[in-house]
């Protein structure tokens, strides 16, 4: 049994039906999951509409799952990258919540 869990009452039902959009909106537009020693990293291409999603969605995952470290960076080949990391365990907690992200 992993000893993280989402706390899904850290959300309002608003926040929890915006989260799944920007989800939804993310996810279509993955390009990429490298895996981490201690998390994963999500590349997306470099376009507004997704940046304003990992600038919208990480403060509401971060109040769900205050257990992960988050950072958001643009790479000089014009990547997106949302870095998704923590201690050990949030690794296999990552893929079992965002296996509908890896392909």
């Amino acid at each position: 049994m992993s000893p993280f869990a989402c706390d899904m009452t850290a959300l309002s039902s608003e926040e929890r039906s915006r989260h799944q959009q920007l989800g939804d909106v993310l996810r279509s537009a993955l390009r990429a999951v490298k895996e981490l020693p201690d998390g994963y990293e999500f590349e997306f291409p470099f376009q507004t509409a997704t940046y304003n999603a990992l600038i919208q969605i990480t403060p509401l995952e971060h109040a769900c799952c205050p257990f992960f470290a988050i950072s958001i960076r643009l790479t000089p080949g014009n990547q997106l990258v949302w870095q998704l990391t923590g201690s050990e365990g949030v690794k296999q907690f990552i893929r079992m919540e965002f296996a509908h992200w890896f392909r």
